[in-house]
């Protein structure tokens, strides 16, 4: 196991915490992270584009000249494809683009992702995170001290003070720790990780 800072909320060492190998010491798997973020932007997707057929197009039900004699191509509507205001060659149509990972693919995601962050010293430990009120001033001065940048605020639970501090942060987003999401993990240069929340990281997914 290897050993990693625990600050206080000033950013000063107040000890270490030993990390586990089995979810922050594994070689990271980019194909599958690649993967796991691919899967949760196409579930993000509406899916609501739409264009109409040349059978759905209002109109075009004469044909616009004789078939033959005037020395122009044949035409059997004003509404087909090669027209302006005509229909669309397989039109998009509304549909679902979600699709589903199995639960070892994403696992081995989040354990890659994490052990990153991990080998590269992004990760933040914070001996209590907590806020005694809403402020984001606060919040900002414990993230300028860690140096964290762009950063993901994992706590044990759902904090209402830290959420409403952090929700204005500009690169700032909070989660509780049993529910991380790989995309979220991945987008953010830091993991700020409440020293409680960790043992829940550590729980849920070793």
């Amino acid at each position: 196991m290897s050993a990693i800072k625990v600050l206080n909320m000033a950013g000063a060492e107040v000890g270490t915490v030993e990390l586990n190998d089995s979810i922050f010491g594994v070689e990271p798997n980019t194909a599958v992270v690649h993967e796991v973020v691919k899967n949760h932007l196409a579930n993000c997707r509406q899916g609501t584009q739409s264009a109409l057929t040349r059978a759905e197009v209002s109109g075009g039900g004469k044909k616009p000249w004789r078939q033959k004699g005037t020395g122009r191509a044949r035409q059997g509507s004003t509404r087909s494809p090669q027209w302006t205001h005509g229909g669309i060659v397989f039109a998009p149509k509304p549909r679902s683009y979600r699709y589903t990972l199995n639960k070892k693919l994403k696992r081995l995601a989040l354990k890659s992702v994490l052990s990153d962050k991990a080998a590269n010293g992004r990760i933040f430990v914070v001996d209590g995170l907590d806020l005694p009120e809403v402020k984001t001033k606060s919040m900002k001065a414990l993230l300028d001290a860690l140096e964290s940048g762009k950063s993901v605020v994992i706590t044990e639970g759902v904090k209402q003070n830290v959420v409403l501090s952090a929700r204005n942060l500009p690169g700032v987003k909070t989660t509780p720790a049993n529910i991380l999401s790989v995309y979220d993990l991945v987008n953010a240069k830091s993991l700020v990780v409440d020293q409680a929340a960790l043992a829940i990281i550590e729980e849920v997914y070793a």
